[in-house]
């Protein structure tokens, strides 16, 4: 079993403790018109890596938001994204099923060169409709990124409401409707499927909406989804206070630039909206009967914090796939609680369904776990035999128990990553029987997925790179792997 033996820090209990005792009396009590059935705030950051928040590590900065979700629920020590980017991952959220079972999933990710006849098949049942179906209102604020219009949206997907951008990212304070490419797909609001003038910082709209939105819900009988996916911390790296920054790159590419400084205003942004969340909550008495969820897509990118991890956004090292996972269910999730469970995106879906009363369809089964006896405390951690596939650089990964078998751009390893979390000691040779294994279960797996995708995706790290990242001194390739070629 996993051998990590975090807990909620000092540091994360004095940061929630203030906020907590305010909410306590919150928790006491339900608002009088709540079904029995509970409401669920599922918050999906952007690119945030394992230790940008500070109850997973994060020592330049606080996020005492984040933290009290920890304090009051409980915290995944070993959580991990279905991919190392961003459509795939919300595929997998999304159906509770491995991304490559959908040919939207093998998008890694959807951007400029996807055709846009792919994305979420509107037949597809997903956690949304498969609630609505069960009596919940459903609404997506913010980062949908599985199809456009006309034939994919979250209207089409199960969600009655949907406020934010269809595509990948968006600058943070151009996104009208003559957004211009500005580094990030630049992608314009929509009101459900209308694009929409708004003024203001993309975390704050986004934050302002979701309020507006546990409001309008507060009086109604039905229990709620509210999928709150923010952008942040995405690039393009744009503070509150960089509106004239966002004006000097608007007609730019832009995903250089930045600083540390700016990415904590990033993140100190995302965690106030947050709380600005939190607050309307308890504000309506709804927190006693609201499961919040708090997470990310994958890894972190090139200003997060992915300690004690390698890699970062892009590869199946641990650092490009570990996320923060923590879930608060006032009376049903121990508050304060730590787990070792191994856990990945598509284990929500399940997980939710079964807290929700309702069940998956039957002729979609799902690949995710059901973890509410973990979550809840009844049930130990278990061993979990969790599979990824990346095109870019031929990228495979198995983490069997404590074992992972990684394949990146040639190279082969097997390490044991709760003793090795930063994957520098490969283990291949010294256990033969043990690489072996793990690398035929990976085959068999693939074969029953949907083979990747024809076009290229191209891997090219340089070779001292590699060097240093993954233990390995052969050069990276000089352009697109063998397989990688259309056909």
């Amino acid at each position: 079993m996993p051998r990590n033996r975090n807990a909620v820090t000092r540091r994360c209990f004095v940061q929630g403790s203030t906020a907590s005792s305010l909410a306590l009396a919150g928790f006491g009590r339900t608002s009088f018109a709540q079904n029995t059935n509970p409401n669920i705030v599922f918050i999906l950051a952007d690119d945030l890596g394992y230790a940008d928040v500070s109850c997973y590590g994060q020592r330049d900065y606080t996020t005492p938001n984040v933290d009290r979700l920890a304090l009051e629920g409980l915290r995944f020590t070993q959580g991990y994204s279905n991919s190392a980017n961003c459509s795939p991952t919300r595929t997998a959220l999304i159906t509770g099923r491995y991304q490559m079972r959908l040919q939207v999933g093998l998008e890694e990710p959807i951007n400029a060169a996807t055709p846009k006849t792919i994305g979420l098949p509107p037949s597809h049942p997903t956690l949304p409709s498969l609630l609505k179906r069960a009596g919940y209102r459903t609404s997506l604020v913010g980062k949908w990124h599985l199809g456009f219009l006309p034939d994919y949206s979250p209207l089409k997907s199960g969600y009655d409401r949907f406020f934010g951008i269809f595509g990948g990212a968006a600058d943070y304070f151009n996104h009208g409707r003559d957004a211009s490419r500005s580094g990030a797909e630049a992608y314009q609001l929509n009101e459900q499927e209308v694009p929409v003038e708004r003024h203001g910082y993309m975390t704050d709209l986004l934050g302002d909406k979701a309020v507006e939105i546990v409001e309008g819900y507060a009086s109604s009988k039905e229990p709620f989804l509210l999928s709150l996916h923010f952008t942040a911390p995405h690039w393009p790296w744009e503070g509150p206070g960089d509106e004239e920054e966002s004006k000097r790159i608007r007609n730019t590419f832009h995903r250089d630039g930045g600083t540390q400084k700016t990415y904590m205003a990033m993140m100190q942004s995302l965690d106030g909206n947050i709380g600005r969340v939190l607050q309307a909550l308890e504000a309506h008495r709804l927190s006693a009967n609201t499961i919040v969820i708090f997470t990310s897509d994958n890894g972190g990118e090139r200003f997060s914090n992915i300690w004690p991890f390698t890699g970062m956004k892009g590869e199946l090292l641990e650092g490009g796939l570990r996320i923060p996972a923590i879930a608060r269910w006032p009376g049903r999730i121990p508050a304060g609680a730590v787990s070792e469970q191994v856990m990945i995106t598509m284990d929500w879906m399940p997980t939710l369904l079964a807290a929700a009363g309702a069940q998956p369809d039957a002729s979609y089964p799902p690949d995710g776990e059901n973890l509410l006896p973990v979550l809840t405390g009844g049930a130990p951690a278990h061993s979990r035999k969790l599979f990824w596939r990346f095109k870019s650089g031929e990228q495979r990964a198995l983490r069997d128990s404590d074992w992972k078998y990684l394949q990146i751009a040639g190279n082969e390893f097997l390490f044991d990553v709760v003793k090795d979390p930063r994957e520098r000691a490969n283990l291949k040779d010294r256990y033969k029987d043990v690489f072996e294994r793990l690398k035929n279960d990976w085959a068999t797996w693939n074969d029953t997925m949907l083979a990747e995708r024809p076009r290229p995706a191209p891997y090219s790290n340089p070779g001292n790179f590699l060097a240093d990242h993954y233990g390995v001194v052969n050069p990276a390739p000089t352009a697109a792997p063998a397989s990688a070629a259309q056909r």
